[in-house]
């Protein structure tokens, strides 16, 4: 019996544990005690938290100081969004159409109005409508808080974040960044740059689910969302999860060493060269703008996503259509459609995504199992190759 994937393609929904981080994480289980403990076993525990804070920081380009623990990026998302609209009096939320559902949920637990910037066919978002929102606002004396992402988390599309940070940075207006996917695989040098927060989370660097952080600048310290006892300087409550949080660390200090983004644009560029000689008529998604280099959102028409991934499941290979947070669930894809793309061929996505244990041998055997689904479909025969 299977007890796990042979092969794992999914990492843009979790990246497998890193070695450090699993030695970090069995070590801090066997402590014991509080981290707001003043006693050896409590101060023990602390050390723990701040030794990851920066070890976080310095991957995140952050401070110190401005990494505020949670649970998860959701949970940071919602921090920055429900706790910033209020902390900062806002108007109404920006959000993109392409955006984690995690920010369209918080955004809608606002109460506060909601305007979509929809996406252009690459997968960018409208800067054009961004602006034109901004300039609406200022005309009516209102004040904003944009919540967008990085990278897209299915089509792996690069936003313009610096085209962002020119528009709204200068602002009076809040500019939130999800950077979950950007994390690690992007400098993102919080410290010096123009959003006033940023979410980030651990299990897509090899940390283990659980942990993540709200990165703040010091005129957000008081964005809340969990009051508790005053932990994280009162900016985020609850007892800390001491042995996550050093997970956490551990990975973040030692993924850029597991992590090649060179390497690993090699291998996703075999799998399109792959795909393409399978399949000429194949769709990459956001094929012409800047795409982080780990994920392949595609799509050949006619070869429906759901008998792909039964078939390759079958296989012991495992892949994804899309987002594995929205209640896990397969269909077509919110990504997409915003983008234009017709349902019919949306139902024919998948992502592969690859990380830090990813192996030419891993790309081979999915070219291999497409392509006996592939042939399948088509009423073609022939040997995979």
């Amino acid at each position: 019996m299977m007890t796990r994937p042979a092969i794992y393609l999914d990492h843009n929904a979790a990246s497998p544990l890193l070695p450090e981080a699993r030695d970090a994480l069995v070590a801090a289980l066997s402590m014991v005690g509080n981290p707001a403990s003043v006693h050896g076993h409590g101060r023990a525990l602390r050390n723990l938290i701040e030794t990851a804070r920066g070890q976080v920081a310095k991957l995140a380009g952050a401070e110190r100081k401005q990494v505020v623990f949670t649970g998860s990026a959701t949970e940071a998302i919602t921090q920055a969004i429900v706790g910033g609209s209020k902390t900062f009096a806002s108007d109404a939320v920006v959000v993109s159409a392409g955006e984690h559902t995690a920010v369209l949920k918080a955004a809608e637990a606002t109460g506060l109005p909601v305007l979509t910037v929809g996406l252009l066919a690459d997968g960018r978002v409208d800067m054009n409508k961004l602006a034109g929102f901004l300039a609406d606002a200022d005309a009516a004396n209102q004040t904003l808080l944009v919540a967008l992402h990085w990278v897209n988390n299915e089509t792996g599309v690069v936003q313009p974040i610096e085209r962002i940070n020119a528009l709204v940075g200068p602002t009076r207006h809040t500019l939130f960044i999800d950077a979950a996917q950007a994390f690690g695989k992007l400098p993102l040098e919080f410290a010096a740059s123009a959003p006033d927060m940023m979410a980030i989370g651990g299990h897509k660097i090899g940390a283990p689910a659980g942990v993540g952080a709200l990165l703040v600048k010091s005129h957000a310290d008081t964005v809340r969302l969990i009051p508790g006892g005053g932990q994280e300087q009162g900016r985020r409550g609850g007892t800390e999860a001491a042995a996550l949080i050093a997970a956490f660390g551990a990975a973040a200090e030692s993924f850029a060493g597991h992590y090649g983004s060179a390497d690993v644009k090699t291998l996703t560029g075999e799998l399109e060269a792959g795909l393409r000689a399978l399949a000429p008529d194949v769709v990459i998604f956001g094929e012409g703008v800047e795409r982080i280099g780990n994920v392949v959102d595609f799509a050949v028409p006619g070869v429906k996503s759901t008998v792909a991934m039964m078939g390759l499941d079958l296989d012991g290979i495992s892949v994804s259509s899309g987002s594995a947070c929205s209640s896990g669930k397969v269909g077509a894809s919110h990504v997409l459609a915003s983008m234009g793309v017709p349902t019919d061929l949306a139902e024919c996505a998948l992502r592969i995504s690859l990380g830090w244990n990813s192996t030419r041998d891993d790309i081979a055997a999915f070219l291999r199992g497409y392509e006996t689904i592939l042939n399948r479909q088509r009423g073609r025969q022939g040997k995979a190759a």
